[in-house]
């Protein structure tokens, strides 16, 4: 035990610089694709909601700070739906691994990488997420305002949804060749009939009944603090940013709990092997819930087995006690991957609260 608590401040105390340029592959094939989220996954676990949409309104307002720290070439990390693809258009990442407990989230994040990958433009893509037509005269360079104004004022289809669920299935399973089963064709389809039912107005409470959410429209049409859009659907080039990612299979969903025995220190490996250095790590709130299961130092383990140096940032999600804003429930917070994994090691992190206080 001794042992490798001395191994764990080793590795904490020197983080790895930089190195020479990654091997990431500009592409990888469908096979390896499927093989790193076959290999990588651990069993599924539970979590107390769906999980459809983020319920943080104001995840954009890090980003400038974020790119001040990003060097090219980076990996990223990230937890979670579609929040990471605004996350991906700013730091074009060579690589992305979603990380998530839950099976239901690979799920959603196999039916997105369909819809992006069979969609040339944002408007087709929103067309195949809400199953509704296309409406007339939309320009490529509409704003995201317009577009989802556009969207709301045409009906949901049952005949567009059956036809965009055969050939997200079809996609997945013929013309890349991922062994699917029935569990998680049944699980793309109840979440693309989410978003049939509830179109933009689709909340992280499901169906858009839960006011105290943001909308899946306004977290497109949410900016930074400056007012600047960012979100990946804020124009076709932010777009286009999120599905060469996918086209290249270089978003990677993995089901893992943070502080598991696998999927981290698989993703580690596989970085490591590719020179490739953790760039950001997107982990939302789930550090709140591994302080009060008692789990953290495990996941706090197995960050310190990534390839980090001083560069590599925290992005996490502190809901309530951090809030500065009337705008949202939550606020985003960086922190220097390497500096807390030392003041973990050298105890100055004890609870959920020094985390935050460590947190900017």
């Amino acid at each position: 035990m001794a042992g490798a608590a001395v191994c764990f401040m080793l590795l904490v105390v020197a983080p790895r610089a930089a190195g020479p340029s990654h091997t990431i592959p500009a592409r990888l094939s469908d096979q390896e694709f499927w093989r790193l989220v076959s290999d990588m996954s651990e069993p599924a676990g539970y979590f107390q909601s769906d999980n459809l949409v983020s319920n943080e309104l104001t995840f954009q307002w890090v980003i400038p700070e974020l790119k001040s720290r990003w060097v090219n070439g980076r990996a990223y990390l990230g937890v979670g739906p579609d929040q990471n693809f605004t996350y991906l258009a700013a730091l074009q990442p060579s690589i992305a691994f979603i990380v998530d407990v839950r099976r239901d989230n690979l799920r959603l994040q196999l039916m997105y990488k369909a819809l992006v990958e069979l969609s040339r433009t944002r408007a087709e893509f929103l067309s195949r997420l809400f199953s509704r037509e296309l409406p007339d005269s939309l320009a490529d360079d509409v704003s995201v305002v317009h577009l989802m104004a556009a969207f709301r004022r045409v009906s949901p289809s049952q005949a567009q949804f059956q036809e965009t669920l055969k050939i997200v299935g079809e996609h997945l399973q013929v013309g890349h060749g991922f062994a699917l089963t029935a569990e998680d064709l049944a699980g793309i389809e109840y979440v693309l009939s989410a978003f049939r039912y509830a179109g933009p107005g689709l909340t992280y409470g499901n169906a858009g009944r839960m006011g105290r959410y943001p909308t899946y429209q306004s977290l497109m049409e949410a900016s930074d603090a400056t007012g600047e859009l960012r979100g990946y659907l804020a124009s076709e080039s932010l777009y286009r940013r999120v599905r060469s990612l996918q086209l290249n299979n270089l978003i990677v969903p993995i089901v893992g709990d943070f502080s598991g025995p696998k999927a981290l220190r698989q993703v580690a490996d596989y970085l490591k092997t590719h020179r490739a250095v953790v760039g950001a790590i997107y982990s939302s709130n789930v550090e709140q819930y591994l302080f009060q299961y008692g789990t953290w130092r495990a996941y706090y383990a197995n960050v310190a087995t990534l390839p980090i140096d001083e560069r590599s940032t925290f992005v996490r999600s502190c809901f309530n006690a951090c809030v500065t804003t009337t705008r949202s429930r939550s606020v985003q917070l960086l922190d220097p991957v390497a500096a807390l994994l030392r003041d973990v090691a050298g105890g100055r992190i004890g609870s959920y609260y020094d985390l935050l206080a460590h947190s900017r």
